[in-house]
């Protein structure tokens, strides 16, 4: 026979018949397995000698639980007050597809909020009354209303088919563990947390149903199998997806967990430091999830990001929530190289005013300017690059989301070639601006439309172009192309030039790691202006005298081709000795020499289709130098096969005989260039 404990409540007079559930599940038989230790409760146990923060008279399991007078109609045999606060602040975003409700009056979630929302205090008992108690609660156990920046809960059932980036089987009540249970179909505190044990994760000690190193219990329900397609007909992945209204729905886009599991988040095993609020696990691959996102009280907004302290103004919630490990700093061991030091540079600029990422936005980002983290990197699916032989997406952008170069327009999701993330800006989109920040921009004489679309001017249709967008075409060859890039030092070898180059083979850190540095790869910042990875001048006339006078002598005549020097960025590529020796253009030297800069004669990006004026071997003339020839009135024309101009520059005209002149306006120019 099963002895009941008797229990002297704290009203005076009143017995009560308490049967305690730890002895009597002890005695049952097969009870073994679920044996609950003396401090199974832990932080629950708000007995006159429990852990709790807040302790009172009554047995533990009394603060919850009464065998008899319990609140009628709710269970398991509930005692402590509800809480009937019905104003709750709902999880929202505009990823979410089910609808978020009012916990239900006696739900498991509603009984977890009696204490936790912190409109009834611990000890309000309906059987045994007010309990009186010493201490407080944790204020990060408190909720209150607002239950905006915790993991949604209670949806409105049934939950839809599209709903996206979880396991079919979540839609009809199961989990992929199942001891991560749906309870009636659906998410409730008790999907995650067991109340009874605080130490079923022996780490966390956050009365959690498993062991959620590794984010066991995200998993159980958020996909995350490599290779897996999407269980609700998204693309599987590595596909190519062609929307067409450049817009990237949830029901189109790949999954992202597909390959979250392989991803550098996931596997990487950096120590992390305690107290940080990136998890409370030992090293990054245990926290997994928690490394980024808050289940409670997250701080970054929609997204459950941990949200650390703004690190400049104006820095979104993701780029901060990115920059608590990729700062260089303590956060983490062995520290990550510092993105936080490159965007003090000339970088890409934060988001202002309104405009910040948002996860259903359009890929093409038209008048919505913004440059964030994830907008470049898919951080479920990224890795580390370790090998940069690849010209084709980076791991460290595996997953990102890009549009075609075809068309400028139609998403590409995840992205194959790196320059597919950089047309979401730099290509058709509306809004673009040139900064003074990012310095000088030329004004070509043969126009490719907006100057900032790269698209025209790299595309297939180009008249000429560096080989980003498809693979080296010239049916001329380029005698001063080396088979190497040149590393930062400008002398040692880096990786094979091949048919492709990257936007990264020149818009990189000054100090990148793929190139010789010791920084992070990527167009982040750098000391040079237009993110350039190297020097890159550019020559411009004296204000004052205007287009076709003499030239302003920014550069020396001829330097070591290092980062430092002012043809290192054409350097990479370009044997600087081989163009000083006329190789390709019978008056190379005669201009180098004389301080003209690449910039007045070549165009970087390539020339569109536009116009007859110029294209062949990037010449496209920057009319902020050269004008019109003020003796023939001929157009700015430049003839290959000749070797020769039409146009007036630093005060001589240049002839289609080969022939040079001072112009009408000046007869002697100190420093003039003769043939």
């Amino acid at each position: 026979m099963v002895r009941f404990l008797l229990s002297r409540t704290p009203r005076p007079s009143i017995w009560k018949w308490v049967a305690v559930p730890c002895v009597l599940a002890a005695l049952l038989p097969g009870a073994s397995q679920a044996q609950i230790t003396s401090d199974a409760l832990g932080s629950h146990d708000m007995g006159p000698h429990g852990q709790a923060p807040i302790n009172g008279a009554l047995s533990p399991c009394q603060y919850c639980h009464a065998p008899h007078s319990g609140i009628s109609g709710v269970r398991p045999l509930w005692s402590q007050q509800l809480s009937t606060e019905q104003n709750y602040i709902l999880y929202s975003s505009t990823t979410l597809v089910n609808k978020v409700e009012e916990p239900l009056i006696g739900s498991d979630s509603s009984l977890c909020l009696s204490c936790h929302d912190g409109t009834v205090a611990p000890g309000h008992t309906v059987p045994y009354g007010t309990i009186k108690m010493t201490g407080s609660m944790n204020s990060s156990d408190v909720f209150g209303n607002n239950l905006s920046t915790t993991h949604p809960f209670n949806f409105k059932l049934p939950l839809s088919p599209s709903t996206p980036n979880v396991y079919s089987s979540v839609l009809n009540g199961s989990t992929a563990n199942p001891k991560v249970k749906m309870i009636k179909g659906n998410v409730q505190c008790t999907t995650c947390h067991e109340p009874h044990v605080e130490a079923i994760d022996a780490v966390a000690k956050n009365f959690l149903v498993i062991d959620n190193t590794g984010s066991a219990i995200c998993i159980a329900c958020h996909q995350a199998l490599p290779g897996q397609t999407d269980p609700h007909n998204m693309a599987q992945p590595g596909n190519q997806i062609a929307l067409g209204s450049g817009t990237a729905t949830t029901n189109t886009k790949a999954n992202i967990f597909s390959r979250w599991s392989i991803s550098g988040h996931a596997v990487a095993s950096h120590k992390v430091s305690q107290g940080m609020g990136l998890g409370p696990y030992g090293n990054t691959r245990q926290n997994a999830c928690l490394s980024c996102h808050a289940t409670h009280s997250g701080k970054g907004g929609a997204g459950l990001l941990t949200g650390p302290p703004q690190r400049a103004p104006n820095m979104d919630a993701v780029t901060q929530n990115c920059m608590s490990c990729h700062d260089g700093g303590s956060t983490i061991s062995p520290a990550l190289p510092n993105i936080f030091a490159e965007f003090a540079k000339t970088g890409h600029p934060f988001q202002t005013g309104n405009g910040k990422h948002e996860a259903r936005e359009d890929v093409v980002l038209n008048n919505d300017r913004h440059a964030t983290c994830v907008d470049c990197h898919e951080p479920h699916s990224s890795s580390p690059t370790v090998s940069f032989l690849s010209t084709s997406i980076r791991p460290s952008q595996e997953g990102a989301v890009g549009v075609r170069g075809t068309d400028g327009m139609t998403v590409v999701a995840p992205a194959t070639d790196q320059y597919e993330t950089c047309l979401r800006c730099h290509g058709t989109s509306a809004g673009k601006k040139a900064l003074t920040v990012f310095g000088y921009l030329p004004t070509r004489a043969a126009p490719s439309g907006d100057p900032l679309d790269v698209l025209a001017q790299f595309g297939s249709t180009a008249k000429s172009s560096h080989p980003v967008m498809h693979d080296s075409n010239s049916p001329y060859p380029q005698p001063s192309l080396l088979k190497y890039l040149l590393n930062l030092d400008g002398h040692t070898q880096g990786r094979a030039m091949g048919t492709r180059i990257l936007c990264t083979d020149c818009h990189n850190s000054d100090d990148n790691r793929e190139f010789g540095g010791s920084g992070p790869n990527g167009p982040h910042g750098s000391a040079f202006s237009h993110i350039l990875e190297r020097r890159y001048e550019s020559s411009h006339v004296v204000p004052a005298a205007g287009a076709g006078s003499t030239i302003q002598n920014l550069l020396p005549a001829i330097v070591d081709p290092a980062a430092g020097g002012p043809y290192s960025m054409c350097a990479k590529c370009h044997s600087l000795s081989n163009i000083l020796s006329n190789a390709s253009f019978n008056r190379h030297a005669l201009h180098i020499n004389g301080g003209f800069s690449c910039s007045v004669c070549h165009t970087a990006h390539g020339t569109g289709p536009s116009g007859g004026v110029v294209g062949d071997r990037l010449v496209n003339f920057d009319l902020a130098v050269v004008a019109q020839n003020s003796t023939s009135n001929a157009p700015i024309a430049y003839d290959r096969r000749k070797s020769t101009c039409t146009l007036r520059c630093h005060n001589y005209n240049h002839n289609a005989d080969g022939s040079v002149q001072p112009s009408s306006a000046v007869s002697t120019a100190p420093g003039k260039i003769t043939r």
